[in-house]
């Protein structure tokens, strides 16, 4: 693996276990400015470092990296320049489950491509076993994200968003 890809990856772990303490702020109804930061930055940069990788043509990873950037931007303009007023509370903890779960729909398709056992029952992930992570990542994402914009409401977020 070379020095890029395991930058690219601990970039995506980093971005990972952060949306994780996030998500779990969420449902809990509470901002994290500093494990946000550490979140929405990880996982620009994971974007970012993924269209530095060689490709020919349009492929599912640079359509991810398309809406990821999109979303991405979403989100940080909810939360650091509309202050999560009004509807764009909404528009970040949508923008920020979204963000996450494309961060783990990747991670599943990397484990299925790279972990031998995995491979082996999902070697072109067309397979049924592949089709049921992805499924369970995603009914599991929905759900979370469902729960987190119905109940996100912070007591208070501070005059600084960007302190950690």
């Amino acid at each position: 693996m070379s020095a890029f890809t395991l930058f690219h990856v601990a970039l995506s772990l980093v971005g990972i276990v952060a949306g994780l303490v996030v998500m779990a702020g969420l449902l809990q109804s509470r901002h994290l400015p500093g494990w946000t930061a550490l979140f929405l930055v990880t996982t620009a940069a994971t974007t970012v470092t993924g269209f530095l990788f060689p490709f020919r043509g349009f492929t599912p990873a640079l359509g991810v990296g398309v809406v990821s950037s999109v979303v991405l931007a979403a989100t940080a303009y909810a939360l650091y320049a509309r202050r999560l007023a009004g509807r764009w509370r909404g528009t970040y903890v949508l923008g920020a489950t979204v963000s996450l779960y494309l961060n783990v729909f990747v991670l599943v398709v990397q484990l299925f491509d790279k972990v031998p056992g995995l491979h082996a029952l999902a070697p072109t992930q067309q397979e049924p076993p592949f089709a049921i992570a992805q499924g369970i990542v995603l009914v599991l994402f929905v759900a979370v994200g469902f729960v987190a914009v119905r109940g996100f409401h912070p007591v208070e977020l501070p005059v600084d968003a960007h302190a950690a």
